[in-house]
């Protein structure tokens, strides 16, 4: 009876690992690259790169890839007034991701450092969602006088309870995350996308337009491996972080949902702005987490005030 069960739940391993295999195939085949390459260090960067004047940079957040800041109206409307550079971070969309470090804020700051200085751009504004807002962070206090400003939105800034952190985690884990981002990961994270888009753009509805997110692009086991890299690495990474948020030296624009259920924009973004010299807080009183969709006019206004 075991060795029955045993070859049951290896034929279903397989199974849905043959089935996770064939869906990121297509899911690539259906979005190949729509921006330029960049060979930084030994990582090949996708990115976007449009418009023109002072440069914007937007760091997406964990979990997500360049499509998604590309999809909010914020987009539209920066690229009107700024040079826009949007890349995939490290692992994400069409970016590689090196096994040969952790890629934490500080370790993705000076990729994007290299990356932003063989395009031959000087002191952006860095707009960061999420953990995107992390690693904005990081860069400024790395190179501060590379750095025009910060549009730090929605971000987690100190180490406060998380319980999704394990769950986001599990496929980290050595050997056992490997397999599980082959096979079952990804079909539980799938069945969970729509109520993980709900949260995140709550209170408001999911935007129709969000149907033309690659989903399947999100749920492969290359990039399930650095969300779960990133999840692993959120709490280490603003224990170390929060001891420098005093010395930041560039002026700051923080921007939040205050109806943000996804992180505590009280324990975050307000307690940020007490600790930042020169910060600027801006909270939208309709919006949650996926502030600059649901309110990009007033992010808006905040890359504004950091430009000046």
């Amino acid at each position: 009876m075991q060795t029955r069960h045993l070859r049951l739940g290896a034929a279903a391993a397989l199974a849905s690992a043959a089935f996770v295999h064939q869906r990121a195939w297509l899911a690539e085949r259906a979005n190949p690259p729509i921006g330029r390459f960049v060979d930084v260090d030994g990582v090949r960067m996708h990115y976007l790169d449009r418009g023109e004047g002072t440069p914007l940079v937007m760091l997406h957040g964990n979990g997500s890839m360049m499509q998604e800041p590309r999809l909010s109206r914020l987009y539209e409307l920066a690229a009107t007034r700024y040079r826009v550079v949007v890349p995939d971070r490290p692992g994400y969309g069409h970016s590689s991701r090196p096994r040969r470090s952790w890629w934490g804020p500080r370790a993705q700051a000076a990729l994007l450092r290299s990356m932003l200085a063989q395009l031959g751009i000087e002191r952006p504004i860095i707009f960061g969602h999420s953990f995107g807002a992390l690693v904005a962070m990081a860069y400024a206090l790395e190179y501060p006088a590379a750095t025009r400003s910060l549009v730090l939105a929605s971000g987690y800034y100190f180490p406060t309870a998380r319980l999704d952190a394990a769950f986001m985690a599990s496929p980290a884990i050595p050997v056992i995350g490997e397999l599980l981002r082959h096979s079952i990961s990804p079909l539980i994270a799938r069945l969970l996308w729509p109520q993980m888009l709900r949260l995140v753009f709550a209170p408001a509805p999911v935007p129709r337009y969000f149907e033309l997110f690659p989903t399947w692009m999100a749920l492969r086991p290359s990039q399930l491996r650095a969300s779960a890299e990133e999840a692993a690495l959120l709490v280490p990474s603003v224990m170390r972080l929060q001891r420098l948020y005093r010395a930041l030296e560039v002026p700051a624009v923080i921007v939040a949902g205050a109806q943000d259920r996804y992180v505590d924009n009280a324990r975050h973004s307000v307690e940020l702005a007490r600790r930042v010299p020169r910060a600027e807080l801006l909270l939208s009183p309709r919006a949650g987490h996926m502030v600059h969709h649901v309110d990009p006019r007033r992010v808006l206004h905040a890359v504004e005030a950091a430009a000046r």
